[in-house]
């Protein structure tokens, strides 16, 4: 990952790289434009896993970026119109499209100490990144048991997606320690002021022994 680069900004706990990448974007499940250029692009593929650690990727570049943003709102349209019972007809065209190309091909070395580690067959191209990311989203929604379990973060300043994978399936938010404490903290705010006594009648301007006034007057000369 680039120097200077917080690897949580582009790595999500939404459990799909699919809904990894809606998340980046400012749609109806993102917050904010994340890809906003060709290194943050290579960033969210290390990130996210799409390309093992150590991958050159010196040929990404605003091609790459534009086609990716046109990848997410495609999915970002299908999942959205599937979690409300409508057809996106259009957006899986498109995501059946790119998923019909082959994704990267990958291949089992030696790496340090004789560990076998993943890496990719070829240079990383285009074209099959996108697939491997189309795919992921096909194959969620046509898994029952993947598909069941999609969400949307119910954080009052998030419409992120994620599948719940929790057990007895009662996660509520798109990441524990982002979205989960800001609402904790919220509602611990929301009871210490629903507990506190209420201001009695005339608290704070004075007890009407004159007090007010004899101050002002002094204040007044």
């Amino acid at each position: 990952m680039a120097a200077g680069k917080n690897a949580y900004d582009l790595r999500f706990a939404s459990g799909r790289p699919c809904l990894d990448l809606v998340a980046t974007g400012t749609g109806s499940s993102g917050t904010c434009e994340l890809l906003d250029g060709a290194e943050r692009l290579a960033d969210w593929l290390l990130a996210t896993g799409l390309v093992p650690r150590g991958t050159s990727l010196d040929a990404v570049d605003d091609t790459w970026v534009a086609r990716f943003r046109q990848l997410r709102a495609g999915v970002d349209r299908l999942l959205t119109a599937e979690l409300g019972g409508r057809r996106a007809e259009a957006a899986l065209e498109r995501v059946n499209a790119l998923a019909a190309t082959p994704p990267p091909g990958l291949r089992a070395v030696r790496g340090r100490g004789g560990t076998l580690v993943r890496t990719l067959s070829a240079d990383p191209e285009c074209g099959a990144l996108l697939a491997a990311v189309a795919r992921d989203a096909v194959e969620l929604l046509t898994d029952p048991v993947a598909r069941a379990g999609l969400r949307r973060c119910e954080a009052d300043n998030c419409r992120r997606l994620y599948l719940d994978t929790s057990r007895g399936h009662r996660r509520r938010w798109c990441s524990g320690e982002v979205c989960g404490n800001r609402e904790r903290v919220a509602r611990h705010r929301r009871r210490v002021a629903a507990a506190a006594p209420a201001p009695g009648p005339g608290e704070g301007e004075g007890d009407g022994s004159g007090e007010g006034e004899e101050k002002g007057e002094k204040a007044g000369g």
